[in-house]
């Protein structure tokens, strides 16, 4: 296929089916505590906004949870078609790891969604809350033993090589490994901002199209607050996640730095836009900024880091494409964070839900929360190349025996079926989003909050003065 190898396009499938799968826990995570917020908030304002909205939250959260675990079977599977011989070598520390997921994670998850989901009416407001609490407590969970196994394949450590087979030593060196902390975090704020983005994107787009009530306006408010807070901690994270991969992947810093050597006493440079040349060993076209590669990466005014030129040809991960997907989620993060600051501003000038320009931006802003994750993902993965276990095993030492006829046959299977797929469940669940939340906010509750029946007789006062309008009423 296009002359690719069988490695080449075992990496392209699954790729291809983790960058499906990636965005669906994304706004699960986001969605899942967006939800139990504004839950918290019905119970404790008893405004019929908050209620409305979690209705309208939890239907999208549905569909995307269901398309979540689906994609995330298929990755499962694919560990043992793909990289047999990556999971006869490293299994004992991946398969506990994902199987801890899996026992507590996901059977937190599966036991309280139904009454998250199907509950409300059923259960007393406390026990719904706290099932809502539990699911999403179940996706953090979940995200930290998958990015624990992740963050150990980058940079491991607790096991021994016995007999050919990795051993674990010490499951607390395993799972807290050296970049854990940092790719948690990164992760856990990349999905709440990208659900921030989802949801602003969503009440703005109504908002243009003048449906204008209180409940879209308090969809964009609260994802412009949450934009706010998480987009500068996100940059926060990523400083420290930068200083953390440069102790431990020096050679993934180079490569998305597009920096091939140092000259002895000088500062490093930051390149903004430039084209990385593997073959010419240089970066063309290079736009530089003296002294702020060293500011940036080392926090010291003439600070050196290695070059890709101290590495070994075959050690270098493709600069070319780490170079621009980590500047695609870097200048995203900034828009990020001017959208933030300018919703900010509008704010105080009480101009916020009436600001067209700034409204399409806010819309047009919807999908690049996701785009930043993707464009993150594929600069930590494909800038530990060529290593699947950083500095243990070399990925063509990990891919199962499967012609090049074979992958391309099944990666053409897998495109055409998730397209069709996931094509009809995104386009489900953007046809709820455009139907935009219920209004109940005039439809009479019972002490649960639960929306009272409005038949005849069912719904009836039993007393007569209940039909008495008062001050309030006369005022309309």
């Amino acid at each position: 296929m296009f002359g690719l190898t069988a490695l080449e396009l075992a990496r392209i499938q699954f790729g291809f089916t983790i960058s499906f799968h990636i965005i669906f826990p994304a706004i699960t995570i986001g969605l899942a505590s967006y939800l139990a917020v504004l839950e918290g908030l019905w119970l404790w304002k008893r405004d019929t906004v908050y209620r409305d909205l979690y209705h309208f939250w939890s239907k999208i959260f549905a569909v995307n949870f269901a398309m979540g675990v689906v994609s995330g079977l298929v990755m499962a599977y694919q560990f043992g078609t793909n990289w047999s011989y990556f999971s006869a070598f490293a299994g004992s520390v991946t398969g506990p790891l994902l199987a801890y997921e899996v026992l507590t994670a996901f059977f937190l998850e599966a036991g309280f969604l139904g009454v998250m989901l199907f509950g409300w009416n059923k259960v007393g407001p406390g026990l719904h809350f706290f099932s809502t609490i539990m699911v999403a407590l179940g996706t953090l969970i979940s995200a930290t033993w998958i990015l624990a196994s992740n963050s150990w394949m980058q940079t491991p450590q607790g096991f021994e090589i016995i007999n050919g087979i990795v051993v674990p030593v010490n499951w607390f060196e395993v799972i807290f490994n050296p970049s854990f902390p940092y790719r948690l975090a990164h992760m856990t704020v990349a999905a709440f901002l990208a659900t921030a983005l989802f949801v602003g994107a969503s009440g703005a787009w109504h908002l243009l199209r003048g449906n204008d009530n209180r409940r879209v306006r308090t969809m964009l408010s609260m994802a412009m607050w949450m934009l706010l807070a998480s987009a500068p901690l996100q940059i926060l994270i990523g400083d420290l996640h930068g200083l953390n991969t440069l102790k431990h992947q020096p050679a993934k810093i180079a490569a998305l730095e597009g920096h091939w050597e140092n000259k002895p006493g000088e500062a490093i440079p930051l390149t903004l836009f430039g084209w990385p040349d593997m073959e010419k060993e240089e970066t063309l076209y290079a736009l530089k900024i003296p002294r702020l590669g060293s500011l940036i990466l080392t926090h010291e005014w003439n600070g050196q880091f290695p070059g890709l030129k101290e590495f070994a040809k075959e050690d270098r991960p493709n600069s070319t494409v780490v170079f621009w997907s980590f500047r695609i989620m870097v200048g995203l993060g900034m828009l990020m964070l001017l959208l933030g600051a300018w919703g900010l501003w509008l704010r105080w000038r009480d101009r916020l839900f009436d600001t067209n320009l700034f409204l399409r931006f806010a819309t047009v802003m919807g999908p690049t929360g996701l785009i930043a994750i993707l464009a993150g993902w594929y600069t930590t993965e494909i800038g530990r190349q060529p290593w699947i276990v950083y500095g243990v095993m070399r990925t063509k030492d990990a891919v199962s025996n499967h012609s090049a006829l074979a992958m391309s046959t099944t990666l053409v299977a897998f495109i055409v079926v998730y397209f069709i797929v996931f094509g009809i469940g995104t386009r489900y669940m953007l046809k709820l989003v455009a139907k935009g939340p219920e209004d109940h906010e005039h439809e009479p509750t019972d002490d649960t909050g639960a929306r009272r029946p409005a038949r005849p007789l069912s719904a009836a006062p039993d007393q007569m003065d209940m039909f008495v309008p008062t001050n309030q009423d006369r005022r309309g």
